[in-house]
């Protein structure tokens, strides 16, 4: 019997497309640790947060009353749209970079920290909106944000960061390995592939 690879595994079984390749690999030579990250990966974590910002401006833009959280969001959003189009000037048609590379890692640092700046933005506005969402509204905005918390998690095992809203509780911690097993976050229950979907990227 024919034995099939994985990655034709994937494609005969239509899961190729879904993002359930590594999004980045990691070695080790010599004790230095190398991080190879796949570009449209992370080009996608850009444009995930993009779509949630649009997505929850959309919910706030007709009250008044969160006018100061709309602002906010929008301008995380600008920050964010900057970062990500000055990476993908900076990729061209590069399909893998080095995180350990000095000047990938700056780029690659300032769209994550966009998005924590955006996701902080979003919780505050779901927080402060009191009454003034409908219930729809309000339990969309909350799926759009933890798919984007989701997501930030990922992103930061991926890349050894630290985060500093990571549950204390060693089980609830994301790790590399998990996110590469296509494990779900355990602080949202959403998974890498969902968190995506969620916010409109495939």
């Amino acid at each position: 019997m024919k034995r099939l690879s994985r990655r034709a595994l994937l494609r005969s079984s239509g899961l190729a497309g879904l993002g359930l390749l590594a999004a980045c690999t990691v070695t080790t030579t010599h004790g230095v640790t190398t991080i190879t990250l796949d570009v449209a990966k992370v080009k996608n974590y850009g444009q995930a947060g993009l779509n949630a910002a649009t997505t929850v401006t959309s919910f706030l833009s007709t009250l008044p009353v969160m006018a100061p959280y709309a602002l906010a969001i929008t301008a995380a959003e600008t920050a964010l749209s900057g970062a990500l189009s000055a990476f993908s000037s900076a990729a061209g048609s590069t399909l893998t970079i080095s995180y350990n590379d000095a000047s990938w890692k700056t780029r690659v640092d300032s769209i994550l920290s966009d998005l924590d700046t955006l996701s902080a933005a979003i919780e505050s506005a779901i927080a402060g909106s009191g009454a003034a969402l409908t219930a729809p509204a309000l339990s969309n905005a909350k799926t759009v944000y933890g798919a984007l918390a989701t997501l930030i998690s990922v992103f930061k095992a991926l890349l050894g960061v630290a985060d500093a809203k990571a549950p204390a509780a060693s089980h609830m911690r994301v790790t590399r390995a998990m996110v590469l097993a296509g494990a779900p976050v355990p602080a949202t229950g959403m998974t890498e592939v969902r968190a995506l979907a969620v916010l409109g990227v495939r």
